[in-house]
């Protein structure tokens, strides 16, 4: 409602002996003028500018008389003030304007300045009016004066002496005697029945009073601290005609504040808590409405120690009341008690180094213009004398504190509450929530969550500007988009008093004292009256409402002294003759707009509704008003004041269903007023027979009459309600929400049958249900199910300040305070209400049309949390839990297992029974989860398990949830059971490792998913220092690695479980020719793939399918079959003219490491190639004794003799573990052709090239697993990666290494049989492998031959004969680092190996000249 701006500003005061320090302070009626007191001063000071005008000192001969100044009082036409001083005087001051039109403190503005033109009442504006302070009367009242309280044309004064006096602002008594207290009777309520009882004590006197004009009777409290009100009788104010009223429980009172608008009379206690009274209308007793007071769970060290209430001050508005203490402090409150603001507590109470400060005293307190500020008198406490001597220099120079405030629009512009906007007006600017403009032009229909939404396109009101804005847009940031008013128009017409946004949020109007003007998101432009007289002819009474593009508006028009309801069109200049208007007959004093109707409420307590159309004649589009209808409601309204609001609804008891004509259910239904807090609802009476004149012309269809009016609810502050459709969300938008102070809020929700089935006549169609919320509602965003709202938050810069400097800095004493955006979900607590009322059905109806909101989720959770805490820590017994219902109402919903998990989560573990008593046992949940495939609920729950079961049991859990994740890929889950399962195993002996980081997807390469592979499991990539990275990893110990592996705990028989399970897995993968899935298993999990090979070479890692693997392999690295060609006889690759290009595409094509990030160095760049040369076509091998030599100096491969101490074959997967690959192969490819002239069918050559291959990630892929399967020497599946990659040159090197080094017979035998299945299945099915495998034959007939004479085989060592486990010294693992999968030690063999190879080379020379095609690729993605 009202929020604390920036720092409080300083006046100061004229410099005086500290004895001349204001201390109170009143204003006048108007709030333009302040009189400050001083004991003996009186000064005058204006409001804006804050200035002092004028002061008056009491001489010390007559100060002495009068004794020291205490209280002022000004006359409601501001012209005198009266004061009364402590031997009982009552002075009285007559305010005259001197020297005519003189101003003080005149703006001097430069030559030639747009200002010195000026306008007509130019010289009203930011200065001050000179006045003349002068003393007329002195009147003694002989006792002291206690209270004096201005009432109508008479001043009623009391006296220490119990008597009230009644005197004439002229000075005279009135020749009436004063009325003695003990003659006026009290009673419980005003019926006649009862005589009233007299006080009775001859000390009774009033020590605080005020008058309220709405009740027409005095709120007293009495020295004893009793309470009362004092009513006169009949007209007469005598003591006869007087009768008091009293609460019983009221025995500390301390002061009292009146709220006019509400009928609310407040007293503040001696306990520090107010209590707030109403008049009962039927018997005239003083009913409790509601008590302010703060609460120990908001304030546990300071709530029962603020003393007594000090003073109280109802805001000009009557929205909100400001209380102070007697030991400082400052809180201000809603009407009807939601506490918006207390400085006892936060930065308020303590410096940013923790220390208390002193509160802050208050000694007099009075509201500005429109509330804008609260002008303070504070007195310094003498609490702490640390404090006091610091705030010497403040008493020494005294001054006023003005606090400034920001208001919500809906405290004085209430036809607001059909919007979905936040608007907040501060003195000159307004803070909106609504966003940029340039996002607020899209409306919601084409949000970016309205997918789930396509109804509310459909709406049959989507053209009429009636879409609201979209969700992302009302809540957007949480900064307030702030718009500051035009200064020009402020000059004139400050204080701003309403101001309004239209629907999508777009434009906004604002009114001060005259006219208005009207500002555009969109363009940031003011428009402002053309003609200034025309803007200071109008005086906006009721306030102002936007309808489409038109401002609607009710005004007292000056010079015609004519009450008028006026409609501007916003696009056309700002100007009477561009207006529509029509003449009222009396004051409007509050206007609404729904759809195509205007009601207004007038001072004659009579209601009038009005139809507003659009009409374009001719250049100009003007909108026109007719009169529909007109209500009289002076029988239920005592004080037209006293009405809050009034709103047009769609709301009806009825809800739709059961009335006649559908189109009507959305129409103007019934009338909303609030009646100072009662909400009271007028139908339209259908009884009667018009709803059956269907035919006629709807604008001609005379209106329903309204049925007697109905109360609602009770202190009810705010209303909202839209008149949007949508079938998907009719419980929310046909409700009516209301805001009840510290009660929290209301909704009154329409209940529907389901399926339309007829209603039951015993069922209510509407029910109201009471929720409370954390905020403060500003506004309802009806789909959305959320309150918009704002909160104060505050800075602190104290320490910018040195504890020397800085002392009275305001900027110590204060922190800053901003306004922070906020919202809030309410659907949970309307759900909740819902089943306790046994009205789950609805419940069900309305949650379901609520599923598609993206925190649904979150809603359903809050709903479960809360209920389970209130029921779960409950002291007594509840009888009727509803914890169960609550669950059962979950399940119907997808999420039931997941809110389930993140409620026990975030719960305390002691609630864990409760919660799993009621919603089920967790061991069926995680079952339920598993076969839903929803792994990470599943996972949760093993942590709930884990800590309710015995290990065992989580155990068998944690593996079935394992093996599920591995089956299904899910290797981030992986890795925490595997860290899980051994911190089970451990028996939890010692932390769980940490869980290895997710590896971000590199651009490019394919091997994202190898480079963790050898890093254990038990320690984080991120944690692996540098060196771990070196060669001295190797990939082809069988047993080393996985050694290392589980090094902290090997033998721990947990391990070798996991390992197992891995195993098993691993083994499933191969059976299944899945070798794409076993790569991502091994690198993700760091699963040596090596040793397992070796060991499973013989077994799992056989291929028993050659023709199915092949298809398979096809199918998942998505690899096109190969096709044969038409070029493929006259390829221009086949003599030797191209040979550079043709070197460097083959050394591309073997190398896919080439383009390596650089911060791995150059040596591992050459590293990889050396490696590659080995994997690759070993042509260079031969190079120094071939023809060839001058050409081959250009390929890329270094020779493997450079860097014999580096290069190992594991210096490849090495790589990939520190850097990772970049699509950079092209750039040397282009470098290279662009030096090369290529044909026409040469090119296309290249490209039939291109079209065979895979894409480049499946490639790295394939010969990463090559290189696996080479070094654990499963030489069958060799040959298939061979095969598809179509590299002879991988073929050759097989029957090398079967010819250097024993192989079993039985592998083969394997490969002939299966490559002989090859062949036939090519000639049958697929055609574009017999080129390839032409090229292959004499290898085949070659490793037929070896077969026939295969000697009983030896056991395969990988490469290296004689290799064992032990030798993990560096130096051992260097004796092979220049071994490749092709290379043999010089001396190893003897020379027959070599030669033999030799001859190998040769011949597949040969062949490749004349086949080019199946040889070079392109590593082209």
């Amino acid at each position: 409602m009202y929020f604390l701006s920036g720092w409080p500003k300083r006046l100061l005061c004229p410099l005086g002996s500290p004895a001349d320090a204001p201390f109170h302070i009143q204003s006048d009626p108007q709030r333009a003028f302040f009189a400050v007191l001083a004991p003996a001063r009186l000064s005058i000071w204006y409001s804006r500018p804050s200035v002092l005008i004028v002061t008056h000192k009491e001489p010390t001969k007559s100060s002495m008389q009068f004794g020291s100044y205490k209280q002022a009082e000004w006359r409601p036409d501001s012209t005198m003030i009266a004061v009364s001083t402590t031997n009982g005087y009552m002075l009285f001051f007559h305010i005259t304007s001197t020297r005519g039109d003189k101003y003080l403190y005149e703006p001097v503005y430069p030559k030639g300045s747009p200002q010195v033109k000026g306008t007509p009442h130019f010289k009203d504006e930011q200065r001050a009016p000179s006045l003349h302070l002068e003393m007329r009367k002195i009147l003694d009242l002989q006792a002291p004066i206690m209270s004096l309280q201005s009432v109508l044309e008479d001043l009623l004064v009391a006296t220490s002496d119990g008597l009230l006096h009644l005197i004439h602002w002229e000075g005279m008594t009135n020749g009436r005697k004063a009325i003695n207290l003990c003659t006026v009777p009290f009673s419980v309520d005003l019926q006649s029945s009862r005589a009233g009882s007299f006080l009775g004590f001859a000390d009774v006197h009033i020590r605080d009073m005020e008058y309220c004009a709405t009740l027409d009777g005095f709120a007293v409290v009495f020295n004893d601290g009793r309470v009362g009100f004092i009513t006169p009788v009949s007209s007469r104010f005598t003591a006869e005609q007087l009768h008091g009223v009293w609460p019983q429980d009221v025995v500390d009172g301390t002061c009292v504040a009146v709220n006019n608008k509400y009928r609310l009379m407040a007293f503040g206690c001696v306990s520090g808590s107010v209590q707030v009274y109403t008049i009962d209308n039927t018997t005239g007793a003083m009913l409790l409405s509601h008590k302010l007071e703060l609460t120990a769970k908001q304030y546990p060290d300071i709530w029962n120690k603020t003393g007594a209430v000090k003073l109280m001050k109802w805001s000009p508005d009557n929205s909100v009341v400001i209380v102070t203490w007697e030991y400082g402090g400052l809180s201000l409150w809603s009407v009807f008690g939601a506490q918006l603001i207390c400085t006892l507590g936060g930065d308020f109470a303590y410096r940013s180094d923790g220390i208390k400060k002193d509160p802050l005293k208050i000694n007099s307190m009075s509201w500005g213009a429109e509330g804008y500020h609260l002008w303070v008198i504070s007195g310094f406490g003498s609490q702490n004398t640390e404090i006091e001597s610091n705030l010497k220099s403040i008493v020494k120079q005294p001054g006023i504190l003005l606090f400034q405030f920001i208001k919500s629009v809906l405290t004085v512009n209430p036809c607001m509450s059909n919007q979905e906007q936040v608007l907040l007006q501060g003195e000159d600017r307004l803070y909106l929530n609504c966003g940029e403009a340039s996002q607020a032009q899209n409306p919601r229909s084409s949000s970016a969550h309205s997918e789930n939404k396509p109804s509310r396109e459909k709406s049959p009101f989507a053209n009429e500007g009636l879409e609201s804005q979209g969700l992302s847009t009302l809540l957007g940031h949480r900064h307030w988009h702030v718009v500051q008013i035009s200064s020009i128009y402020l000059e004139n017409n400050w204080p701003i008093r309403f101001s309004a946004i239209d629907k999508l949020g777009q434009n906004i109007a604002v009114v001060g004292k005259f006219g208005f003007a009207h500002y555009s998101l969109l363009t940031k432009k003011w428009k402002l009256f053309g003609n200034i007289t025309q803007e200071q002819n109008m005086i906006v009474t009721g306030g102002l409402a936007w309808w489409n593009d038109f401002i609607v508006l009710a005004c007292y028009n000056i010079n015609d002294r004519q009450e008028e309801l006026r409609v501007y069109l916003r696009t056309s200049n700002l100007d009477n003759a561009f207006a529509h208007i029509t003449k009222a007959q009396a004051e409007t004093l509050l206007l609404s707009v729904f759809r195509d109707m205007v009601i207004v409420f007038r001072a004659d307590c009579s209601i009038c509704l009005y139809s507003i159309e659009r009409k374009s004649d001719g250049p100009n589009t003007t909108a026109t008003i007719q009169v529909l209808q007109e209500v009289s409601m002076s029988r239920y309204i005592p004080h037209p004041f006293l009405v809050v609001s009034v709103t047009l609804t769609s709301v009806s008891t009825e809800n739709g269903i059961t009335l006649k004509m559908p189109q009507q259910a959305r129409d103007a239904e019934s009338i909303m007023l609030n009646l100072a807090g009662q909400l009271i609802m007028m139908q339209r009476d259908r009884s009667g027979p018009q709803i059956r004149e269907k035919n006629c012309n709807p604008n001609q269809r005379k209106p329903l009459p309204f049925c007697p009016p109905v109360v609602l609810a009770q202190s009810v502050e705010n209303v909202w309600t839209t008149c949007r459709a949508n079938k998907q969300k009719r419980h929310l938008l046909e409700a009516l929400w209301l805001s009840c102070g510290g009660a929290g809020m209301k909704v009154w929700l329409p209940l529907f049958p389901r399926d339309h089935r007829k209603p039951h006549s015993f069922l209510s169609q509407r029910i109201m249900l009471p929720f409370h919320i954390n905020i403060y509602p500003l506004a309802v965003l009806f789909e959305d199910a959320l309150v918009l709202g704002a909160v104060n938050d505050t800075l602190l810069y104290d320490s910018l300040y040195t504890r020397n400097s800085g002392r009275e800095q305001l900027e110590v004493l204060f922190p800053f305070c901003v306004v922070e955006r906020t919202s809030q979900i309410y659907l949970h607590h309307i759900l909740r209400q819902l089943l306790v009322r046994n009205l789950g059905e609805q419940a069900l109806l309305l949650a379901q049309s609520c599923a598609a909101l993206p925190y649904f989720p979150h809603v359903l959770e809050l709903m479960l949390h809360e209920v389970l805490e209130e029921e779960a820590t409950s002291r007594e017994p509840i009888p009727d839990p509803l914890l169960p219902t609550v669950a059962k109402f979950i399940t119907e919903f997808p999420l039931f297992l997941q809110t389930v998990v993140h409620c026990a989560r975030k719960t305390e573990y002691a609630l864990w029974n409760y919660l799993f008593a009621a919603v089920g046992n967790p061991k069926d949940l995680f079952e339920e989860c598993l076969m839903a495939q929803d792994l990470d609920t599943a996972a949760s729950y093993l942590i709930i398990l884990q800590n309710m079961e015995v290990p065992a049991v989580s155990r068998q859990h944690a593996t079935l949830l394992f093996s599920t994740a591995l089956e299904q890929g899910k290797w981030d889950l992986c890795r925490h059971m595997i860290r899980f399962l051994k911190a089970i195993g451990s028996g939890e002996s010692e932390t769980p490792p940490p869980t290895p980081t997710t590896q971000e997807p590199s651009s490019s390469g394919g091997f994202e998913f190898f480079r963790n592979r050898s890093i254990s499991l038990s320690q984080s990539a991120e944690n692996v220092p540098a060196s771990k990275f070196s060669l001295q990893k190797t990939l082809s110990m069988p047993s080393g690695p996985s050694g290392k592996r589980w090094s902290r705990d090997s033998d721990c028989a947990e391990n070798m479980y996991i390992d197992m399970m891995l195993w098993r897995h691993a083994r499933r993968l191969l059976e299944e020719v899945r070798l794409k899935d076993l790569g991502c298993f091994a690198a993700q999990l760091g699963f040596e793939l090596i040793s397992w090979l070796c060991k499973e070479r013989t077994r799992a890692a056989r291929v028993d399918n050659f023709v199915l693997a092949l298809k398979r392999l096809h199918k998942d690295f998505l690899w096109p079959l190969p096709i044969i060609p038409a070029s493929s006889i006259s390829s221009p690759f086949k003599n030797g003219k191209y040979r550079t290009g043709e070197q460097l595409l083959k050394s591309q094509s073997a190398n896919p490491f080439l383009n390596l990030e650089m911060d791995t160095g150059v040596s591992n760049v050459q590293r990889s190639q050396s490696w590659l040369g080995n994997i690759g076509p070993t042509h260079h091998e031969i190079d120094s004794a071939s023809s060839h030599g001058p050409q081959m100096q250009d390929a890329f491969l270094s020779p493997l003799f450079n860097k014999g101490d580096e290069c190992s074959i594991g210096s490849a997967t090495d790589l990939t573990e520190s850097s990772s690959m970049v699509d950079g192969d092209w750039t040397v490819v282009d470098e290279n052709f662009s030096t090369l002239s290529l044909t026409q069918s040469e090119l296309e050559h290249i490209s039939m090239e291109l079209a065979s291959k895979g894409p480049h990630k499946s490639q790295v892929q394939l010969r990463y697993l090559l290189h696996i399967f080479m070094e654990a020497g499963c030489l069958d599946w060799c040959i298939v990666i061979g095969l598809i990659l179509r590299e002879s040159s991988v073929i050759n090197q097989i029957l090398v290494i079967i010819q250097s080094t024993e192989v079993d017979g039985e592998m083969l035998q394997n490969i002939k049989t299966g490559l002989h299945a090859v062949d036939r299945w090519a000639s049958t099915d697929c055609p574009g492998y017999k080129p390839f495998l032409n090229i292959i034959k004499p290898q085949l007939q070659k490793l037929s031959e070896i077969t026939e004479e295969q000697v009983e085989p030896e056991a395969f060592q990988p490469v290296t004969v004689g290799k064992t486990p032990e030798q993990t010294s560096p130096r051992a693992e260097d004796s092979r680092g220049s071994l490749g999968h092709g290379s043999i030690p010089q001396g190893d063999s003897g020379g027959s190996s070599t030669s033999s190879q030799r001859e190998e080379d040769t011949a597949r020379e040969e062949e490749e000249e004349s086949f080019q095609d199946g040889t070079y690729d392109c590593s082209v993605s």
